[in-house]
């Protein structure tokens, strides 16, 4: 007997299966999961180039006991914008985790890593935030800066933003996005300007040294970094990370191997929490300086592709 043939769903069909509290809730529950040890993941699969700069992730994980597991490969060209082209691309790939067989093929075109990177990242303020947030600091004008901030809306209700960006052009040209007109954002002429202002910062660059250090956080801000998801890649200076209260990672693992996390001294003693736990916790209160670093880990690919499969299989 041979095996069905699996379904293959486009970017538009996706789209039209997203519903993103459910994935938010979805999320939450699947790094739970992964912080009890309630997952199987594999080693992370990396490739690098040069020319043109690019770097693709190949992340595969499962829940124990449950009905699926997921092989994602997604990618990030960064000179493709230049080129009237998206920066993100890739696919998940859904298995029976009873019996292997290929039951679905989601063509998202690195969306959904893009909408559950995003979603970590609102998760991740939703815990740590521990004041009102007053203004929201965006270091990055790309794909994961504009998922990061629509993400926001969903845990505060601030809508006063500063972006800040190397390039002003694109700077500009964020401020006036349609995507993101339901934000009243501005550029900051510098990460000082950001660091003054803002009480809730992301930083979403693949930038190489830290943009972020101690000396500029004011007290009662929280900072999600969520740029350095690969080997290489640095944003926050280890400087930050002494001033800090509590630091959430989405994996102990992944974080100490090449987040930013990865680039402090091993022996310091940091106030470290996953944040699959801070979730299983009350929220903490009376911090001042919080960071999260994140590297996205495949459960949260897991979660967001069995969402949006069960609303396909429903259409």
């Amino acid at each position: 007997m041979s095996l069905k043939a699996p379904s293959i769903y486009t970017k538009e069909k996706i789209l039209q299966a997203i519903d993103p509290l459910l994935i938010l809730e979805e999320i939450e529950r699947g790094l739970v999961c992964y912080s009890q040890k309630q997952t199987i993941t594999s080693p992370i699969g990396f490739l690098h180039f040069d020319e043109p700069p690019a770097d693709v992730h190949i992340k595969s994980g499962a829940i124990l006991d449950n009905d699926l597991y997921v092989v994602k490969i997604a990618s990030s060209f960064y000179e493709n914008p230049a080129k009237n082209l998206p920066s993100s691309n890739g696919l998940m790939l859904l298995f029976s985790q009873k019996t292997g067989e290929l039951l679905a093929i989601l063509q998202d075109e690195g969306y959904l890593t893009d909408l559950r990177t995003g979603l970590a990242g609102a998760i991740a303020a939703k815990y740590l935030c521990t004041g009102k947030v007053e203004k929201i600091g965006i270091l990055g004008t790309g794909t994961q800066a504009r998922h990061q901030l629509q993400a926001l809306q969903w845990v505060t209700s601030c809508r006063q933003v500063l972006v800040w960006g190397r390039n002003a052009m694109r700077a500009g040209a964020f401020c006036r996005d349609p995507d993101l007109a339901n934000f009243q954002i501005s550029a900051a002429k510098s990460i000082d300007q950001i660091a003054e202002q803002c009480n809730l910062i992301v930083t979403t660059t693949p930038s190489s040294h830290p943009l972020l250090f101690g000396h500029q956080i004011r007290p009662g801000t929280h900072i999600t970094a969520v740029g350095a998801d690969g080997p290489g890649k640095q944003e926050i200076d280890s400087s930050l990370f002494e001033r800090a209260d509590l630091i959430a990672v989405d994996s102990y693992a992944q974080c100490r191997q090449y987040g930013d996390l990865s680039h402090v001294d091993p022996a310091a003693t940091l106030p470290l929490i996953e944040l699959g736990e801070l979730i299983a916790r009350k929220p903490q209160q009376n911090l001042s300086i919080t960071i999260a670093d994140l590297t996205g880990v495949a459960v949260e690919d897991l979660q967001i592709a069995k969402a949006v499969y069960a609303r396909l299989l429903c259409q």
